[in-house]
């Protein structure tokens, strides 16, 4: 699976905004056309969004379809499948059951590209395990805000720590990547740094911005430091080594799941 970073919204109705999207930094694009798209420019959007994906050379860039509880939901299932795309993904907002992406995965070619599934709902997060285990499901998105909505919430940090833990728990046992919510506040990069590390910390590698300037810091918050890319390197060096027999690095065991980590960490500093 390749590991992705970081994904930048753009509306789908600010088509002179698609292409410096693109340019942005993020190793993932989505044209939206749920929420930052009104009623009114749903039909408009849409087209203009399938036109421009079906010339762009771009590889990274998709949409954000509308939730199928909706007519524009199904209009937009209407339209991709008519459109003869070939696409990286298909992002569908607030998932709620397994049931739910079996008819999305049924209306769409598999040309179509995997899907994004965000939980953003107390069923979609009491059913998170059986949506990730599809297998059409590639990437999952925690979305906060409307969770909050649902459950009647705050959005202080430690409120949604179990939400996020199980999500995590569900997008490892499915090898699925999990994407945190985007920050709100797009002038406080201060703080998307810093909720991205905690993030980070607890296991989502990757976020969701909604603003260029947040990839940068999104992306530092990610990276892993000089001290954790020096131990990862002694890790891989002592395992290798050890040709197969029990590891001991700096007095301690080394073990299958350290090495896995540290794996990791130097695929991120590959990364970056």
């Amino acid at each position: 699976m390749t590991h992705h970073r970081s994904l930048l919204f753009v509306p789908g109705n600010r088509s002179d905004r698609f292409e410096k999207a693109c340019q942005a930094g993020a190793d993932l694009v989505c044209i939206d056309l749920e929420d930052a798209v009104g009623p009114a420019d749903k039909e408009t959007a849409r087209k203009d969004v399938l036109d421009w994906l079906a010339q762009t050379s771009h590889k990274h860039v998709s949409l954000r379809i509308n939730g199928l509880d909706t007519p524009y939901g199904a209009d937009d299932l209407a339209a991709l499948k008519a459109s003869e795309l070939e696409l990286p993904f298909i992002m569908i907002p607030k998932v709620a059951s397994k049931a739910s992406v079996n008819d999305i995965d049924d209306a769409l070619p598999k040309a179509l590209g995997p899907f994004v599934a965000i939980i953003e709902s107390a069923k979609g997060l009491v059913h998170c395990e059986e949506i990730f285990a599809h297998p059409r499901v590639s990437i999952g998105m925690y979305g906060s805000i409307d969770y909050a909505g649902d459950v009647d919430c705050d959005q202080s940090w430690d409120t949604h720590l179990y939400a996020r833990s199980r999500l995590v728990a569900a997008a490892a046992a499915f090898d699925v990547q999990l994407f945190d919510v985007p920050h709100i506040h797009v002038r406080d990069l201060n703080d998307c740094e810093v909720t991205t590390r905690k993030a980070k910390a607890l296991g989502i590698h990757a976020r969701a911005a909604i603003h260029p300037a947040q990839i940068e810091r999104i992306h530092a918050a990610l990276a892993p430091s000089a001290e954790e890319i020096d131990y990862a390197e002694k890790v891989i060096a002592a395992d290798k080594a050890a040709n197969g027999n029990v590891v001991l690095l700096d007095g301690k065991f080394i073990e299958a799941p350290v090495v896995k980590k540290a794996q990791r960490v130097l695929a991120l500093r590959d990364r970056a």
